[in-house]
């Protein structure tokens, strides 16, 4: 395992790379300038880490940032360009919530100068950290995946209609990964029972997006589960007193299930 004190790299041998980019909450001293600090960490993908903490065990390599997405998203076009054109989004460095609420007390969002520093401090190391790890593991193998792990609260106003669906399968309309792996995964997906969707709200960001070539043996996939899916997600938005919920290993289980089966798949895969 290589680490600093917000990237940490574990090391495996089979075909797949599991990247968590958004459960960090490491604030990076910025905390002053902000409307509050759990504000700045709510739209986090709380417990992903822990719901695939499994990863290790099936010999995948992980990478995981601890830098809270309010102080970059490394998900998101480092030139700021929106991914969903017409959609309400967040952007690189955001300013907003989930929701649309300030993030930064007025006066203190971060300039061009400092988003140009956030990137070039978390942004490019987390991606080439991506690509080393790429690199590393297609010298052993012909075909990898790159597996993206997200959450996201099931009711959002601003960025979808309605409830999400608790599964939500982003291969950037199919272009990220071969057709078969996207099939072998969206069957997994209907065995559940739960609500699905491949290519529905969310496609990919932008490490689905730019590292997945299937045509040079690299196939990313992004998965967003609802929060409902492993965490009782309060029924409104939430308040400092009951979000995050604590997470529960026993609620999570059925759902974690899932996900092995997904990432095992996605190896045996790979290796074929």
């Amino acid at each position: 395992m290589s680490a600093t004190s917000w990237l940490t790299i574990r090391q495996g041998t089979a075909p797949l790379l599991v990247s968590i980019p958004h459960t960090g909450i490491d604030l990076a001293g910025i905390e002053g300038r902000l409307v509050s600090t759990w504000l700045g960490q709510r739209d986090c993908d709380w417990w992903i880490d822990k719901l695939y903490d499994f990863a290790d065990d099936l010999g995948a390599t992980v990478v995981h940032t601890a830098i809270s997405r309010t102080v970059i998203d490394v998900n998101r076009d480092p030139s700021g360009v929106s991914l969903y054109p017409g959609q309400a989004t967040t952007s690189l460095c955001p300013t907003d919530t989930f929701d649309g609420d300030p993030l930064y007390q007025m006066g203190d969002e971060p300039t061009p100068s400092e988003i140009d520093e956030r990137r070039e401090t978390y942004f490019v190391p987390y991606h080439a950290a991506l690509q080393s790890e790429i690199d590393r593991l297609r010298g052993m193998h012909e075909n990898i995946v790159l597996y993206d792990c997200h959450s996201i609260r099931s009711v959002l106003p601003r960025l979808f209609e309605g409830t999400l669906p608790v599964f939500n399968l982003g291969t950037n309309d199919g272009k990220s990964t071969d057709p078969t792996l996207q099939e072998k995964v969206a069957g997994i997906l209907a065995a559940t029972g739960e609500s699905w969707v491949v290519n529905g709200r969310f496609k990919g960001g932008w490490i689905t997006r730019s590292f997945g070539q299937p045509g040079n043996g690299v196939h990313a996939l992004q998965m967003e589960l609802s929060n409902r899916g492993y965490m009782r997600e309060p029924s409104e938005k939430g308040s400092p007193e009951n979000w995050p919920v604590p997470y529960d290993p026993t609620f999570a289980a059925p759902i974690r299930a899932t996900l092995k089966t997904i990432l095992e798949t996605a190896i045996d895969w790979a290796g074929r």
